[in-house]
């Protein structure tokens, strides 16, 4: 893959851009630069080359490792982009259908989920409750997704009719990543690793399971505190998979986004379809398609996600007319990689860049 040359041939520097396009990049991450704060990776993608990749700070302050394009990151709600492509693939082949009813496959979820589809699961229309709002505040013990089940299976209502309202779900992508292991067979962590990252060479990725697999080089999230930073690497929901469990870093992410782009796992008919958001009540417009967001920016269709989860803050941006793509990923709670993505996309796309470095 030409990606693949490309990111081996980058190193740290973005040598494909002139010194004050790398100046501005820099200033825009200021706050992640230096030995003693938590760091930031970033890629961008441009006509297949990859004209930026650097690594900015720690990955682990207690040791005193350096980020690198290389550090693999919590990617949080990014997951959900691998957790809708594990179900394309068992939809390309028969095994599941987008309007199916979910309680065909998981009958243990109450009546009251008997209209959800797995569409609805993919577009955050099912209505489902979130998993979330359910958890007793005295939990201490990590959430497992069968755990998530459980508290669905109590739960005996919606917060609407499906297919009438979009509530972002973290729920819905917990669900299909039951739905993905019951019908395949397989444990989800080794669907997405035999059915995605192997095939497109992300020898980083892995849907983390405590004592089950290893990150390799791993980044340990971090909250800002008073005087310095405090380790917040792990939450009650940090141990579900379907919804935010990928760790992998920006180098994967790049072979993943030139996948999108080549169409090396489905084809383009049904990327379209993943990225067309369902038409629902006027008064219930939404962005979402299948793990994915879809609306335009500077007059320019743009696929976008972010990831939140305790420790990490993520974000990537594709304008896939403009094979573009920028990929953001940080160890730490509080900043904006969605805007800082934004930006590059401002300097290096549009070449507009009147607020650089600054952010709003």
């Amino acid at each position: 893959m030409a990606l693949l040359a490309a990111c081996a041939s980058g190193g740290g520097g973005g040598g494909a851009l002139g010194n004050r396009d790398r100046d501005a990049v820099d200033a825009l991450f200021a706050d992640y630069t230096g030995p003693s704060v938590p760091g930031a990776s970033v890629l961008v993608i441009q006509d297949g080359r990859v004209i930026l990749r650097r690594a900015y700070g720690m990955a682990d302050l207690g040791r005193h490792i350096p980020a690198t394009p290389a550090t693999d990151y919590r990617l949080a709600s990014l997951t959900k982009q691998f957790t809708a492509m594990a179900i394309m693939l068992l939809a390309r082949d028969g095994k599941v259908g987008y309007d199916q009813p979910v309680r065909e496959i998981l009958p243990e979820l109450p009546s009251a989920a008997q209209p959800v589809t797995i569409r609805h699961l993919l577009n955050h229309t099912s209505g489902l409750w979130d998993y979330e709002d359910l958890i007793p505040d005295t939990q201490t013990v990590q959430v497992s997704d069968r755990d998530v089940l459980a508290l669905l299976v109590r739960k005996d209502s919606l917060y609407f009719p499906p297919g009438t309202r979009y509530r972002y779900s973290n729920s819905g992508y917990v669900v299909l990543g039951l739905i993905i292991a019951r019908v395949s067979g397989m444990a989800y962590p080794r669907f997405v690793r035999e059915w995605i990252f192997a095939p497109l060479g992300m020898t980083a990725a892995v849907a983390h399971v405590e004592g089950a697999d290893t990150v390799l080089r791993r980044a340990y999230g971090y909250t800002p505190a008073p005087a310095g930073f405090t380790p917040t690497d792990q939450s009650v929901t940090s141990a579900t998979l379907g919804d935010g469990g990928v760790y992998t870093s920006v180098d994967d992410l790049g072979r993943w986004d030139e996948a999108l782009s080549t169409g090396a796992l489905v084809d383009s008919a049904t990327l379209r379809l993943a990225t067309t958001p369902p038409v629902l009540p006027a008064e219930a417009a939404t962005q979402y398609g299948f793990g994915w967001f879809v609306d335009t920016y500077r007059g320019e269709r743009r696929w976008r996600h972010t990831g939140e989860t305790s420790g990490f803050r993520n974000a990537i941006q594709r304008f896939p007319e403009r094979r573009f793509t920028v990929i953001v990923l940080t160890n730490r709670n509080g900043g904006d990689p969605g805007t800082i993505a934004e930006r590059l996309a401002d300097l290096l796309l549009f070449r507009y860049d009147s607020s650089l470095p600054h952010l709003p």
